[in-house]
């Protein structure tokens, strides 16, 4: 094995958890990603040792410990410190283990006697590497060294035993690309091509876990195209693929699946949040199903709408959180508003704060502005998008929701002596279709002399124009609307 002396510059928590299990006479190693990034110059994300020491040593060591796990993990709480890569740092004993029959977890685990034996049960060369706090050795028996100064990622051993082992690896071997900004090397990448449909046996917990932390790096891009190229690309959902090789107008210098890594590879240089990292990687997902051939030009109308549902599909599947689900749907359906500040009008720039919500509206000019860089134009903000800004600035001083108008619901009832039912939502929205259009509208006294006036209209009257006011409060396109005036002989 060989063998290096270094020293590393290591939190006093960290040395004294070594300190205490060396004192009691059990080895101890860093081991992992915290040794590696160690190597590289990083910061670790979060510490682990590993230790001849069983569990029950390990708890009679320190004051505070938890162990809830099957695989002989203690959590070492550090009570004092406020940074949460050390708050709890993980001690497990060395292991063996064997069987695998759900490609993820394995059957049985044993302790192992030697650090030897825990190195050659771990994923890639360069987590297989181990820190001794107390002598300064760094232990490296399968060339993870090497492999880092090549920017290389390399299995321990066989590729295809490590990924029949665990075969979320696949998608770790990704997201560790994108995160280091390494090359996945040969052999391994033959491994997952060859061994992919042993993904269908892995959570979507677990993909969307590692998607994640795709979709977070720096260089998302990188693994995502990977993806495509190695058959992992269907596991996050067969949509992505469809975009693949497809070419789009002549706005556009990429295909669709270029456009989209493009347009997130941006999201993430700008560091967006997740909601909008997704969105920026979903917002043309529909365009495979929407296009068309119209004088001699490829179109996409309504990709956006199609989209939305698309990526609600796809996110869901993926079991991502409802609030960030529900945010990244809404970007992805609007993000085709309507920007020529020659033509647009202050009234349609308060109904698409109206539609996309106050609090995600400087999230879709974000996402707008990706999208933008994604196609392959220079400029992030073009005076265009500036002068939109302005006018959001603007629009958000006035009403822009039902909530914001000098009446409700109640109000409604109270004035027309009528109980609950639709009439009064239908009531609601042509109230803020007229405030929308005229913010000067939104007092007391006008809307009251209107509800008395729209309240002794016929049912269907009123249902039709409380259609169409919903239809234009949500920016409906006017070919749309028509259809609801036709339907209910209302102009």
């Amino acid at each position: 094995m060989k063998k290096t002396n270094i020293q590393f510059e290591i939190p006093e928590e960290v040395k004294n958890i070594s300190r205490v299990l060396s004192d009691a006479k059990f080895e101890n190693f860093l081991v992992g990603g915290c040794v590696r990034d160690l190597i590289i110059g990083g910061e670790p994300k979060d510490w682990d040792f590993t230790t001849n020491a069983k569990p029950d040593d390990i708890i009679k060591l320190f004051p505070k410990t938890f162990y809830e796990n099957e695989y002989g993990t203690v959590g070492v709480v550090n009570e004092q410190t406020t940074d949460k890569t050390l708050k709890v740092v993980e001690v497990t004993p060395y292991r063996l283990e064997s069987g695998y029959s759900d490609f993820r977890r394995p059957d049985k685990v044993e302790w192992g006697k030697t650090i030897e034996n825990d190195l050659a049960r771990r994923d890639f060369t360069m987590n297989a590497l181990a820190y001794n706090i107390e002598t300064r050795e760094l232990l490296d028996p399968f060339g993870g060294i090497a492999d880092i100064d090549k920017k290389i990622i390399r299995t321990v051993g066989k590729p295809e035993e490590r990924f029949g082992e665990d075969a979320l690896r696949m998608f770790r071997a990704l997201r560790l690309a994108s995160e280091l900004n390494f090359a996945i090397e040969h052999e391994t990448q033959m491994a997952i091509t060859k061994h992919a449909e042993l993904l269908t046996h892995i959570s979507r917990e677990r993909i969307r876990d590692e998607f994640e932390k795709i979709i977070m790096s720096e260089t998302p891009a990188l693994a995502l195209d990977l993806a495509s190229r190695l058959g992992l690309l269907k596991f996050l959902s067969p949509e992505f693929e469809k975009g693949i090789g497809m070419e789009q107008n002549q706005a556009h210098a990429y295909t669709v699946w270029e456009h989209l890594l493009r347009t997130l590879n941006h999201a993430a240089k700008k560091n967006f949040p997740l909601y909008v990292r997704l969105a920026a990687f979903a917002h043309d997902v529909a365009k495979p199903h929407t296009r068309k051939r119209i004088n001699n030009q490829w179109t996409f109308y309504n990709h956006e709408v199609l989209g939305a549902r698309l990526a609600r599909n796809i996110l869901t599947d993926l079991r991502f959180p409802k609030e960030i689900v529900e945010k990244a749907v809404k970007l992805v359906r609007w993000h085709m508003f309507f920007s020529d500040t020659e033509k647009i009008t202050l009234s349609a720039v308060r109904r698409i704060v109206r539609n996309v919500g106050a609090d995600l509206i400087w999230d879709l000019i974000d996402l707008r502005v990706c999208d933008r860089i994604g196609t392959g134009r220079p400029k992030e903000t073009p005076f265009r998008l500036r002068k939109y800004k302005s006018m959001i600035e603007e629009a958000m001083r006035d009403a822009i929701s039902v909530k914001q108008l000098k009446i409700n619901g109640a109000d409604i009832m109270k004035l027309t002596n009528a109980g609950p039912g639709p009439h009064i939502g239908f009531i609601l929205e042509i109230l803020l279709s007229e405030v929308l259009e005229n913010p000067t509208l939104n007092t007391r006294d006008y809307l009251e002399k209107r509800v008395g006036e729209l309240h002794i209209l016929k049912p269907e009257e009123l249902s039709g124009l409380g259609k169409i006011a919903r239809a234009q409060n949500e920016s409906e396109e006017e070919k749309e609307i028509e259809k609801i005036r036709t339907e209910y002989r209302v102009q």
